[in-house]
């Protein structure tokens, strides 16, 4: 495997998430580039605090495939990123699932910048991105969902109007990136499905679904 990383530990993760996702040349080409972006672009877009290679690989491309790893990606169509930000979870799975299409949903003017940057540049066909409001964009979006995800975006409470018996998408799925320990309240637990526990790194986290029945 030829080197890309100047630091052998960069290397060495870098080399490990390759293997993990089984990632071809083209894959492996995107995520270089989308990598190069963020640390390129965060002075600007404020896009991260986490501004390593190592960091930017583990805390954001690892953590936003855990998903890949719990559910048959093979059979999903339709993803809403709530609060997408520098792009987390939605590009990396939209770069491993073209088949699919992917909605970025964000409001802040300069991460949408941001993301029409990286869409762009990665040609990813695949990338649709919103900048209406949450409310909104579930008032007025029409297309099939089959998966919304948050990760660290809005409040779950925000996020449970997909399950209003008048929302279009009350049978569609929530999956929630919560940390090991994150305990849910009375009014989450009505809605929550299953917590898959995953390591990154060193670190422990949960990916929490939620449904309406």
């Amino acid at each position: 495997m030829n080197s890309y990383f100047q630091d052998t530990k960069d290397q060495a993760v870098w080399n490990k998430f390759v293997q993990e996702y089984d990632l071809n040349e083209q894959a492996q080409d995107k995520f270089k580039k989308y990598l190069d972006l963020i640390i390129q672009e965060n002075q600007k877009y404020n896009i991260t605090a986490i501004t390593s290679n190592q960091g930017i690989i583990l805390d954001h491309f690892y953590d936003s495939l855990a998903l890949q790893k719990l559910i048959d990606m093979t059979r999903i169509k339709g993803i809403v990123d709530v609060g997408s930000g520098g792009g987390f979870p939605g590009i990396p799975l939209a770069i491993l699932n073209e088949h699919a299409k992917v909605h970025l949903v964000e409001v802040t003017h300069k991460k949408v910048q941001f993301l029409s940057m990286v869409s762009e540049a990665l040609d990813l066909k695949n990338i649709v991105i919103h900048t209406d409001d949450w409310r909104t964009f579930l008032r007025t979006f029409q297309e099939p969902i089959d998966i919304f995800t948050a990760r660290a975006s809005l409040q779950l409470k925000e996020l449970f109007r997909i399950f209003k018996p008048s929302s279009q998408y009350c049978n569609s799925i929530l999956v929630y990136w919560a940390s090991k320990n994150w305990i849910t309240s009375e009014q989450e637990s009505e809605y929550l499905d299953s917590c898959e526990e995953y390591q990154v790194g060193e670190k422990k986290r949960s990916l929490c679904f939620f449904k309406s029945e």
